[in-house]
């Protein structure tokens, strides 16, 4: 307050100051107007006098102006009222006028439903902001009753439109997914070498010790989240294959029009009902690849299309919605494969049929649909493919087996030698050691079984690719598979090989020999096995293989064949026997053994001469065997109840034979019997025919059932019914002659020890 007070004290003198500079002026100026006051009165007057004269003189002038007046005033009213309407025009024109021509544009661009959005936009502008702005108009009472029937068209045009798309995505629906499916394959194409070099490097750098576990799972980790990002990168999307502008408009026009949920329980009902259509398989779909082909690529452009929906509509399709459609396709899909895939009977469609479904099961499941019953049938599928396997390789081994020639390899070079080893895992220095030309001790089945046998078990390898299983459990289905190959199959061959008719001796030994060497290339297999699938043999799970039962079982039921031909082949030469029962007692000649048993002896020295590859205790078996059953049939022979009567020549011509037979088992036609045990096999006939000739019956029932009895192998029943033919022949031959004493004393000392027999079985049988 002070400063202002200073101030305005400043200010007053200012203008104290002023005004005294001014004061002169001022009274100046009071003069000069005291001046003008009296000039001033004069013109007044003059005035007045000037308007009483202009007065008089207007007066009749007024009255036409008055008239002018009003008439201008009325055109003036109608000026503002043309201006008015000239306002309402315009402001109502472009209101109108604009949006209704938009409209009509749109109308008349059916071919792009995305225009009618902006109609719909259009007309509930026209509806709410220009219409009521315009007021109440006839033309605008018009447009508004026009306006639903525009709604109901735009509607109508863009569910037809709609319904054209869904009619072209399910006839198109199969290339969506032939395209999704082949960039699939490519991406596979392009990282599985990738990864699999990068295995090889981490099982080098695991060798050296330089990468740990830990580490390993890291980088393996790390490496497929990157190879699954590349798959997205690269799979293209659907927007790229078809175009969604008619469910996107379609979808904006109900929600525009409050109809949302009509056009999502419509659009859901379609897509339902094509599902049903996609998932239902053709009839004859199992004939060809093509037919599942087709059927996959269907369903794939079906989920990819609703994919792409999902997410790129909000609420058109839900989650829940889509994971139920694919429940219901998955139980549609595997109960169809399965069905179909049970007329298969081709291992090679099975397998191309697996990596199909591969493809599809991955190709969905980089859309997020969980694809783990798929990969389960698969498993399942495993077991069909393994059967028909079995089946083709039957066919192949018995096409082996027939066309061997069933006789030891012969090889002239080096170059043939390396050929058959490198097929078939030989390990014999002795033989390598001898020059060439040599034979090897096998026959061409042996390394075309192997080498089936490892092309069983790369069939197998194939269809446990990419089925996401670890090392061991494809190593458990591979040994599996081969265990029935092994048991089942070649086993069921090689002992229709050996029943076969017309196989003989030779061909039964050749097939000894070579199951002896398959039998010993099974842990080679095991080898093989473990190579291919980096699973150790020693492993606690591992499954073995039982291809050494099997090559045992095969070589028994050869040894068994062998014997039994063998005898077969005996009771041939014995049928060709001919002995004269009655015949009589020759003076001081010595006999000759009978023509059949001197063939039968020389038959069986050159079938032994060939079993010298045979393992020892086969030989020796065979070769007891033919003793056995050759001491068997004579014996057989002199107890058969046709022969009703034998005489002393015929037993002394038989003696002859067994020392003929005997002899032959002395020189020791196979090696390796200790001493005369190959006379053991004529002991019993050898005995009894003793007992006979030697007529040596005191000995026989002084010492019968003494652990030193003479003839110890001599059953009394035998030696009865022997005796008692003898005796049918002495009454004969003595019919003429029952007065010679000599002829009466033997046929009572026959009846006597036919007597002491009979006691004899009476008191040993109480």
């Amino acid at each position: 307050m002070e400063k202002l007070d200073a101030r305005i004290r400043n200010h007053d003198r200012e203008i104290e100051k002023m005004c005294n500079h001014h004061f002169q002026g001022f009274v100046d100026s009071i003069t000069e107007l005291l001046k003008v006051r009296g000039e001033a009165q004069k013109l007044k007057s003059q005035v007045t006098d000037t308007n009483r004269r202009l007065q008089d003189d207007g007066k009749e002038v007024s009255s036409q102006l008055t008239s002018s007046m009003e008439e201008l005033q009325q055109c003036r009213v109608q000026q503002r009222n043309i201006a008015t309407t000239i306002d309402k025009l315009t402001h109502c024109l472009p209101e109108i006028n604009y949006p209704y021509e938009s409209i009509s544009r749109s109308m008349k661009r059916v071919l792009l439903c995305v225009r009618y959005y902006p109609a719909l936009r259009t007309l509930e502008q026209l509806e709410h902001t220009c219409l009521p702005r315009a007021g109440q108009y006839r033309f605008c009472s018009i447009m508004a009753e026009n306006i639903p029937k525009l709604r109901t068209q735009i509607r109508d045009t863009a569910m037809t439109q709609l319904r054209d798309f869904l009619e072209s995505i399910r006839k198109h629906s199969d290339k969506i997914g032939e395209a999704a499916i082949k960039q699939v394959h490519k991406t596979h194409a392009d990282t599985v070498p990738a990864v699999h070099e990068l295995l090889s490097l981490w099982a080098v750098k695991k060798q050296k010790g330089s990468i740990s576990e830990q580490k390993k799972q890291r980088y393996c980790l790390f490496f497929f989240f990157f190879l699954f990002h590349i798959f997205f990168l690269l799979v293209p999307g659907a927007h790229d294959l078809v175009d969604f502008s008619p469910v996107y408009c379609c979808l904006h026009i109900y929600t525009v029009l409050g109809l949302r949920d009509v056009f999502e329980n419509y659009y859901r009902k379609q897509r339902r009902k094509q599902a049903r259509l996609v998932l239902q398989p053709h009839s004859n779909m199992h004939e060809t690849l093509e037919g599942y082909t087709r059927y996959f690529n269907q369903i794939v452009g079906f989920f990819v299309v609703e994919d792409h929906i999902l997410h790129t509509t909000q609420g058109l399709v839900n989650r829940a919605y889509v994971e139920e459609l694919w429940e219901l396709a998955l139980s549609k899909i595997i109960a169809a494969l399965r069905t179909h895939s049970s007329y298969c009977d081709n291992p090679d469609l099975v397998l191309d049929l697996k990596n199909l479904i591969v493809l599809f099961a991955d190709t969905l499941q980089g859309y997020g649909f969980p694809v783990s019953q798929l990969f389960d049938m698969l498993l399942e599928m495993r077991e069909q493919y393994g059967e028909i396997l079995l089946k083709r390789w039957n066919i192949t081994f018995r096409q082996v087996l027939d066309q061997d020639n069933y006789s030891p390899i012969p090889v002239s070079t080096d170059q043939e030698y390396k050929h058959y080893t490198s097929q078939f895992p030989l390990q014999d220095p002795e033989l390598e050691k001898l020059p060439f030309p040599k034979k090897l001790p096998f026959s061409e089945f042996v390394p075309k079984v192997y080498c089936q046998l490892k092309e069983f078990i790369y069939a197998c390898l194939k269809y446990s690719e990419d089925l996401h299983l670890s090392s061991t459990e494809v190593d458990d289905m591979i040994r599996k598979s081969t265990n029935l190959l092994l048991t089942r199959t070649l086993s069921h061959c090689l002992q229709y090989a050996i029943k076969k008719k017309n196989v003989g001796l030779a061909e039964l030994v050749q097939v000894i020999i070579n199951t002896t060497h398959l039998e010993q290339s099974c842990h080679f297999l095991e080898e093989f096995i473990s190579n291919i699938t980096n699973v150790p043999p020693d492993t606690a799970n591992a499954t073995k293989l039982y291809g050494t039962s099997t090559f045992k079982d095969a070589r028994h039921a050869a040894e068994a064949e062998i014997y039994t031909s063998l005898n077969a082949k005996i009771d041939q030469f014995l049928q060709l026997a001919d002995y004269d029962w009655m015949a009589a007692v020759q003076g001081g000649g010595t006999l000759d053994a009978s023509d059949y048993l001197i063939d039968l002896i020389a038959f069986l020295r050159s079938t032994f001469s060939v079993f010298t590859n045979l393992p020892g205790k086969v030989a020796q078996t065979a070769c007891m065997s033919a003793c056995k059953h050759i001491s068997t049939s004579l014996m057989q022979l002199l107890l058969d109840p046709e022969v009703r009567q034998i005489s002393m020549g015929a037993l002394h011509q038989l003696y002859t034979d067994v020392k003929e037979c005997e002899s032959f088992a002395r020189a020791g036609p196979v090696a390796g019997f200790q001493g005369d045990t190959l006379l053991l096999a004529f002991s019993d006939l050898r005995q009894l025919l003793d007992l006979f000739t030697q007529w040596d019956w005191s000995t026989y029932l002084a010492d019968y059932g003494k652990p030193t009895c003479k003839y110890l192998r001599v059953n009394p029943h035998t030696a009865l019914a022997l005796l008692e033919k003898m005796r049918e022949t002495s009454r004969k031959n003595n019919v003429f002659a029952q007065f010679r004493k000599t002829d009466r004393d033997r046929q009572k000392l026959i009846d006597t020890v036919i007597k002491q027999l009979r006691n004899l079985i009476a008191q040993h049988h109480t």
